[in-house]
């Protein structure tokens, strides 16, 4: 049987004997107390700070008692106990909490009275996850910078597009980026809304009910950076729904980058040679001295899979769970959250490299489109626009032709207005010209300058995406920014306002209200 510690000399409850077991404190408490400890510490202190502000603004607490908790908050952090069953029952916040009574000169009586752990918890989980967010999506913008270069750079340059693993119509490199950069674009905005949906503060909604004293939790709120205090006590301590929305993006957003890394890796492959990667971003084979292997582009898909894997596990630890504060929802649910976050930015970090020495090799992507007939619906249009055949059977014959052409042998660029001609009268027509209308189909080079439209692959409608894209890349960037220097002022604006205290001459904290 688990070993059950005796009664501690100061028991944090009366309701049980002891502390945790052995068992419970090695396999499941002190794992979860040294990760709380290095990453959720902080946010603790801070709301903790913030709840002596309060006893202060409430008369409950005097300025210079104020003043001694942000003492002994700050040591605290400086110096933190251990994970202790008979100490602090292997918890965080009730080793914040004892550490910071024996550091008092005087009890305080009043610190934490009307308090709970319940939303102390959250709160800290919340500030932890917006600052990981806020860095996550400062290098996803990164990304959408670097899609964005290499768009407007290569909007020349002709290549195959593929329908179905099948070459189907010329594109260029820029336009396949733009593609690129649009969908990051869109995560970003995607991602800026899941962070502002989760940008309130949970401090003040209690164990679950609220609270008895007149918390101002308006004012919390905004000393901690949130935009606005959680509206519901029950869903500021019961909800955790951040945790599955933030995973939920990372997914969708994974989702994509691994089908973009699937195309750069068959593009770099030789059979297709269409671009390719420096020495020091390539490995080699063990056996076969002729490969030259692409296992960072392996790493970005890869880990694009944990992304899906852990909203799976974040969901599926909510699920079927009673809507109320739970450690099986607050803290077995989020335990992968972190390996997310960390996995989402190591992707995302390892595709910027890969796009920022991104070598193209354009002669093998026109030689690619030369082997193909690529302009067959240019030349169905062309014999519908030009010659007045109708568009069904204009469609008809540019395959009939493409059929004839192939059986004698001929690559696009070898027309034959004969067999086109042939073609034709078999189906009942004559043509005009149509030396004119293979040429103008066949021709490569000026293949992305027949679409029209905007958002093409047109060179210039490429260009005026690049341009949108630019003026939303700064305008996102901006946001983020925004919101990131108010999260990370923070800590400076708390020991502002503890300096005001100290500067009150009278104690009572007035100069912070």
């Amino acid at each position: 049987m688990a070993d059950v510690p005796q009664q501690p000399e100061k028991p944090l409850s009366g309701r049980i004997r002891g502390g945790p077991s052995r068992q419970l404190h090695d396999e499941v408490l002190a794992p979860q107390f040294r990760f709380e400890v290095r990453h959720l510490l902080p946010w603790y202190v801070a709301a903790e700070k913030v709840l002596a502000l309060e006893y202060g603004r409430m008369g409950l607490m005097s300025g210079d008692q104020v003043l001694e908790v942000f003492r002994a908050l700050d040591a605290a952090r400086e110096s933190f106990p251990e994970a202790d069953p008979d100490e602090n029952m292997s918890d965080l916040a009730f080793a914040l909490e004892r550490k910071v009574t024996e550091s008092l000169a005087e009890p305080i009586p009043v610190w934490h009275v009307d308090r709970s752990r319940n939303d102390l918890q959250s709160c800290a989980q919340a500030m932890f996850l917006r600052t990981e967010v806020l860095e996550t999506a400062a290098v996803v913008l990164d990304l959408a910078g670097a899609s964005i270069g290499l768009a407007d750079e290569h909007r020349h340059v002709p290549m195959p597009g593929y329908t179905h693993y099948q070459a189907a119509q010329i594109i260029t490199p820029g336009y396949y980026f733009a593609a690129v950069s649009e969908q990051v674009l869109h995560s970003l905005r995607r991602m800026l809304g899941t962070y502002d949906g989760m940008d309130t503060c949970p401090l003040g909604s209690g164990a679950m009910a609220g609270q008895e004293l007149a918390w101002d939790r308006e004012r919390m709120a905004r000393l901690l950076g949130f935009r606005a205090a959680q509206p519901h006590a029950l869903t500021g301590v019961a909800s955790r729904r951040s945790a599955q929305e933030v995973t939920a993006e990372l997914s969708l957003f994974g989702a994509a980058v691994s089908r973009f890394t699937t195309d750069l890796l068959t593009w770099s492959s030789g059979a297709y040679g269409f671009v390719e990667l420096p020495d020091e971003l390539s490995g080699i084979s063990s056996a076969m001295p002729q490969k030259k292997n692409y296992p960072i582009l392996e790493r970005v898909r890869g880990k694009s899979a944990h992304l899906s894997s852990i909203h799976i596990d974040t969901l599926l630890g909510q699920r079927n769970t009673p809507y109320t504060n739970l450690v099986e929802v607050s803290k077995e649910a989020g335990s992968h959250l972190l390996d997310a976050l960390t996995s989402a930015r190591t992707m995302v970090r390892l595709l910027c490299t890969v796009l920022e020495h991104l070598v193209l090799r354009p002669e093998r992507m026109l030689a690619a489109c030369e082997r193909e007939y690529l302009g067959g619906f240019a030349l169905a249009n062309r014999l519908t626009l030009d010659e007045g055949v109708p568009w069904r059977s204009a469609q008809v014959l540019a395959g009939r032709y493409i059929v004839a052409a192939l059986d004698s042998g001929r690559e696009p660029p070898d027309i034959d207005a004969g067999l086109l001609r042939t073609a034709a009268a078999e189906l009942g027509h004559r043509l005009a010209e149509p030396e004119r209308a293979l040429r103008r189909a066949c021709d490569v080079p000026g293949g992305v300058r027949e679409h029209r439209t905007a958002g093409s692959v047109h060179p210039d409608a490429v260009a005026e995406l690049v341009a949108a894209q630019r003026a939303e890349h700064r305008r996102l960037a901006a946001e983020w920014n925004a919101r990131s220097a108010v999260a990370t002022a923070v800590p400076a604006e708390l020991d502002r306002i503890a300096a005001v205290w100290a500067a009150d001459a009278d104690g009572t904290g007035r100069g912070a209200r």
